[in-house]
């Protein structure tokens, strides 16, 4: 993230926190991505453990002149040209490329790092799932990396719900990451794409297993986010619900300050804290007071499904194959950087309540596609979005639409991966 002060400055005022997100206005029309994968042992179906997985970072490290990052002595991430690769709780590779304009940029570098990813895995005897859940291992059998961060998430989370660690060690997932020019437009793309989301991650339906065998869920993964921490996951604020909307930087700084903090970091050192970061700004806590590379930290560890900071991300889908993988960034890219398309989906969710789309959060992951939006089946609503993101991309003239193919062959044929999975589930 990207911040305009000194992160060891003490805070003083609530407009260095909102500098943040001010920071993030500007005219262009990036697209990140971030792209999760569970490793398997090939005799067992068993996740690969953190010392197998190091073996493969370091090949990447070797052979692609990647730097190593370490949280103490533990290599936790590469810094390469085109990104980073980082380790998520469960051992899970995630690789985060640097924003692209183009699709075909996006699908040629996760492509070289999709295929390398399976070459380092083969040599040790591992191979790479394109589901969003491991299969067979749970997360008694997954030990979580030794990042600190995580350690703390571990001691935190299992208070707040009781599904923190399969979602931490589990599954894996797409995140896709957009650019707003203001804060008008950042409140109007974060409003749309969070009441779009648990449409959209429908069809990306991708976990339906679990510990061996097919649970009562398309997407077991989507499901484990309903039961993590009320108070950072979801949908932020009824504000963004409102017909008329009046959403600021503000009201989403206003939410951050009454989430709890999870650990304060100073120097190496960690402090357990759970107090909220408006009591830490006003009181300090243990002789520590708030600064902004604090305030960085408590927007990393708030988890809705549509997450702002010095740009959007779009975060709720289960991972996929590389086609799939590729029409994520797709679609919202026909939406989101084009204001008629966004009209248009505006239009069709207009009457649609606040109360109408958290029963759809809580539905989706079990019914999938076959989901209702109040009086309509949703796969309905996704051919409709899914139509207009291609006339959108279609108007840039450059073949684009492409990427959607694989997303309109589900669509018609009114399927998710889950259901291939769901029909020829065998271990």
């Amino acid at each position: 993230m990207l911040l305009t002060n000194n992160q060891s400055e003490t805070i003083l005022t609530k407009e260095e926190l909102l500098q943040v997100f001010y920071s993030g206005c500007k005219p262009q029309t990036f697209i990140g991505v971030e792209s999760e994968k569970l490793l398997v042992y090939k005799k067992n179906n068993q996740a690969v453990k953190y010392e197998d997985v190091i073996k493969i970072l370091n090949m990447f490290a070797i052979e692609n002149n990647w730097e190593k990052v370490y949280d103490g002595l533990s290599l936790i991430a590469l810094r390469g040209q085109n990104g980073t690769i980082t380790l998520e709780p469960g051992s899970q590779i995630e690789i985060s490329l640097k924003p692209l304009k183009m699709l075909d940029d996006i699908a040629l570098k996760l492509t070289d790092f999709y295929t390398k990813l399976e070459t380092y895995a083969d040599k040790i005897g591992a191979k790479v799932l394109n589901i969003g859940i491991h299969p067979v291992s749970t997360y008694e059998d997954i030990k979580i990396i030794p990042k600190r961060r995580y350690e703390y998430m571990t001691k935190y989370l299992p208070s707040k719900g009781l599904t923190p660690f399969v979602m931490m060690r589990e599954t894996a997932g797409i995140q896709a990451n957009f650019d707003y020019k203001d804060e008008q437009d950042a409140a109007h793309k974060l409003a749309l794409a969070i009441k779009m989301s648990p449409i959209i991650s429908a069809l990306y339906s991708n976990s339906p297993m679990r510990g061996g065998k097919l649970t009562e869920y398309k997407s077991f993964r989507a499901n484990s986010w309903l039961n993590v921490d009320e108070d950072r996951c979801g949908f932020i604020s009824k504000k963004l619900f409102e017909k008329e909307l009046d959403f600021t930087f503000n009201d989403y700084v206003e939410t951050l300050l009454d989430v709890p903090m999870i650990f304060i970091e100073r120097n190496g050192s960690y402090y357990e804290a759970n107090i909220t970061f408006r009591e830490f700004m006003t009181n300090g806590y243990s002789g520590l007071t708030a600064q902004l590379s604090d305030w960085s930290t408590h927007i990393s560890l708030y988890f809705p499904d549509v997450r702002l900071k010095s740009y959007i991300e779009i975060r709720n889908h289960d991972a996929q194959n590389a086609s799939m993988t590729y029409s994520v960034p797709a679609f919202w890219k026909g939406i989101i950087y084009n204001p008629n398309a966004m009209e248009a989906i505006e239009d069709i969710l207009k009457d649609y309540s606040y109360e109408d789309f958290v029963q759809l959060r809580n539905n989706a992951p079990k019914y999938g596609i076959n989901a209702r939006l109040k009086n309509i089946e949703i796969i309905e609503l996704i051919k409709e979005f899914f139509n207009i993101s291609r006339a959108s991309l279609q108007e840039n003239g450059i073949n684009e639409e492409k990427y959607l193919d694989s997303a309109f062959e589900y669509i018609e044929n009114k399927r998710t991966p889950a259901d291939d999975i769901i029909k020829d589930f065998q271990l």
